[in-house]
């Protein structure tokens, strides 16, 4: 992913109001590790129900702001639908506001997300034996280089489909 400013980020949403976007607390841009994600996500810390996510597409950047859960909550594990991970991560269900009239009519989507947005992070964790078999060491990068390209795609599509693309 390519470094981005405040500016980038703020102008970026396809689901939220200018109001909602200047409101947002953004992470610290400049201790991101760009060349390794895949999304920017975050939580925001004052406000908790609220998480927002930038992915490049298309040539530039997209946002989205989530519903996030509860964070005092009762959790149960479950499986990221981005990243597909079970080892390190809970996965609690995230809501956005669909864009245009759909979402001022209402309308949601939702998928169940690490808890805390970082599946750049875990699809590049080593594999498991139990996920590359024997010779890990021979088929590792192809394992995790498969992991980025399809979180890749899981998110994108996610967007697309908020967006009603």
């Amino acid at each position: 992913m390519h470094p981005l400013t405040e500016k980038q980020i703020r102008s970026s949403f396809v689901n939220a109001s200018r109001r909602e976007v200047d409101r947002a607390v953004l992470p610290d841009l400049a201790t991101q590790p760009w060349d390794s994600l895949d999304l920017l996500g975050w939580r925001d810390p004052k406000a908790p129900l609220s998480a927002y996510v930038v992915l490049e597409l298309d040539g530039g950047p997209t946002g989205l702001l989530l519903r996030a859960p509860d964070p005092g909550g009762r959790r149960k594990k479950a499986m990221c639908a981005w990243c597909r991970d079970l080892v390190t991560v809970r996965a609690a269900l995230f809501v956005a506001r669909r864009g245009g009239a759909s979402g001022r009519a209402g309308n949601t989507l939702g998928a169940l997300l690490c808890e805390d947005l970082a599946c750049s992070t875990n699809v590049r964790r080593p594999p498991t034996s139990s996920e590359a078999g024997d010779g890990i060491e021979a088929v590792a990068d192809q394992v995790v280089a498969e992991r980025i390209e399809a979180l890749r795609t899981r998110s994108a599509a996610f967007v697309a489909e908020v967006v009603g693309r």
